[in-house]
């Protein structure tokens, strides 16, 4: 009966496939669950061994399937996704189950995909990309995630560096992927996610009415590839970093549990764009192991009213958001919505600034919980539920990593000491550290120093073990001698009333060989003041905030500042225009 419900749910409105009403997320058998979270916490705890193999959609998601069907739990969502016009799609796992064993066969057969092939998805947070995801996990084929604001040029690029032989988008990028056909000679086959038929392309919604649910998960090894991320470097073309289906698909277990604080019981919403790494983080690995339900909203611009009728409107537990999107929404002020669900925040992906955070507890009640974790690695650093939080810190490490801060030679360096933030990779390599960056062993090999794999990240260890974070290597400014970060700079300049953001670059001097730039986004209050009077405010306010030397002796204010796809400031771009790169 189940499965010719969801066949007939199916065909009028792909993917929507409803419960109602959703039963309550309370009552089920916590005994059983939390064993699931723990046998997986405890590998990254280092208390069991490594499984020789894993599945994430057979050893996780169908486990808990089999829970709800077993009536050791109710049938929750698994999955939860809404849209400003009102649609919803909720599945449980067994739905999620049935509906990414079809995806799995239309891989497998209509795009003719085998074990290890590769295939790039460019998706919006669309509910296909989550059962794209589970797919590639069922049949061994390699998911690569995109961004929807990637170029034709760049989709070329990614095309011919994985050699990937199915491409899965959308109306919109379809044309950009058609004109750079002639020259992707390992492409096979194109799906697209549309109402309407294309030619040249397969139809993801006219498959999924004719596949079988019928598909048996393969056997894949721990350390077999499940995932490749482009990521970009300071400098030279963007490198793919290969996770493996236990780093990600074990690796997040701790994380989710001290970290997220999650439980089957909780809703986690995460904003970020499916085709950054947060989101394989956050709204797929460390919720699902935790049995929580993913929450989405498809939003395709982000807009600070939406986030807060959405928080306060759905039974949201925790959720995860960008600091420059804590930023907008602390001056959107939080205060005059109510939170009835919500209970804890994390963010990650660039500095929280103090500021902020102190504005978000005011509004909110919350703290927020910043983590620290790259596209090679899981979560290295986190402010974990029950530990004291310090602003302006990114944490401690978390299992199973060894962090310390290290000079350019491999030594660890003393408490307060500035130095590379770096995980220990001898005499073993964590599970949950990336593979390699596919076809490129001289940065595989670049990426470690003596017994640690370096981040690229410069900080500062306390007598605590808290980390501080001082700026990417390659961001930090030279100025007479002294060592400036930018982060800290930036945290000053936003406690003024007139900064909206900012971000702090060096800029060429005759004397100093280099000085700190702020470029600053005003507040709107502030907009038509004196610049001039008000650059030398802004310079007075940091000199008192911080140590006098960090102060900007250049500012100019100018109206954004230019951002990554997932919402990070493009730092680089600013410093490659100062010195006339």
């Amino acid at each position: 009966f189940i499965m010719r419900t969801l066949i007939k749910l199916w065909m009028p409105r792909c993917l929507r496939i409803l419960r109602s009403p959703c039963r309550s997320f309370y009552g089920c058998n916590r005994l059983l669950t939390s064993q699931i979270i723990s046998h997986y916490d405890s590998i990254n705890q280092c208390k069991k061994e490594l499984p020789e193999y894993f599945n994430f959609a057979s050893d996780v998601l169908d486990v808990w399937s089999q829970l709800e069907k077993d009536g050791r739990r109710p049938a929750n969502p698994a999955f939860w996704w809404v849209n400003e016009e009102g649609e919803v799609v909720k599945w449980s796992f067994e739905e999620l189950g049935f509906l990414s064993r079809k995806a799995a066969n239309i891989l497998s057969e209509a795009c003719g995909l085998q074990r290890g092939d590769k295939v790039i998805a460019v998706l919006p947070r669309v509910p296909e990309w989550w059962l794209l995801n589970v797919a590639c996990m069922r049949t061994g084929i390699v998911f690569i995630p995109g961004t929807s604001q990637l170029t034709a040029k760049d989709i070329l690029y990614r095309l011919q560096a994985s050699k990937a032989k199915c491409i899965i988008t959308n109306d919109t990028l379809a044309p950009a992927v058609e004109s750079v056909m002639p020259d992707c000679q390992f492409l096979k086959s194109k799906l697209i996610v549309a109402k309407g038929n294309r030619d040249g392309w397969l139809n993801l919604k006219e498959l999924f009415a004719v596949a079988s649910a019928d598909h048996k998960c393969v056997k894949t090894r721990s350390q077999d590839p499940m995932l490749i991320y482009f990521t970009s470097g300071s400098t030279g073309s963007p490198k793919m970093v290969v996770q493996s289906h236990s780093s990600y698909g074990i690796g997040f277990a701790t994380s989710g549990r001290y970290w997220m604080n999650l439980t089957s019981s909780d809703i986690m919403w995460n904003t970020s764009d499916t085709g950054w790494v947060k989101s394989a983080w956050s709204s797929v690995f460390a919720p699902w192991i935790c049995g929580s339900c993913v929450f989405v909203h498809n939003m395709p611009r982000f807009k600070p009213a939406i986030i807060a009728e959405t928080l306060s409107t759905y039974p949201i537990t925790t959720f995860c958001t960008a600091p420059t999107a804590y930023t907008m929404l602390v001056q959107h002020d939080m205060s005059s919505y109510k939170f009835t669900s919500l209970k804890h925040c994390v963010c990650g992906g660039e500095p929280l600034h103090p500021e902020v955070m102190a504005k978000w507890k005011i509004q909110t009640g919350l703290d927020i919980h910043e983590g620290y974790g790259q596209t090679e690695t899981v979560t290295i650093c986190a402010n974990m539920k029950g530990m004291e939080i310090k602003p302006g810190s990114l944490g401690k490490a978390v299992p199973p990593y060894d962090v310390q801060i290290i000079d350019d030679h491999g030594a660890i360096l003393p408490v307060g000491k500035e130095g590379n933030i770096a995980v220990r990779v001898q005499p073993m390599r964590p599970f949950c550290l990336f593979s390699e960056y596919l076809d490129n062993p001289e940065k595989t090999a670049a990426s470690v120093c003596g017994n640690f794999y370096v981040t690229g990240d410069r900080g500062i260890m306390d007598e605590e073990g808290y980390v501080w974070f001082v700026g990417r290597a390659d961001d930090i400014i030279n100025s007479s001698g002294y060592r400036i970060g930018p982060f800290e700079v930036e945290s000053a300049l936003i406690q003024h009333p007139a900064v909206s953001e900012s971000a702090v670059v060096s800029s060429p001097d005759p004397i100093r060989g280099e000085v700190v730039k702020a470029f600053i986004v005003l507040t709107p209050a502030f907009a038509s003041h004196d610049p001039e009077k008000l650059t030398h405010e802004l310079q007075q306010h940091v000199k008192e905030v911080t140590a006098p030397y960090k102060y900007p002796r250049k500012v100019e204010f100018v109206q954004a500042l230019p951002k990554t796809a997932t919402g990070k400031i493009q730092r680089k771009a600013l410093r490659n225009k100062e010195w006339g790169k």
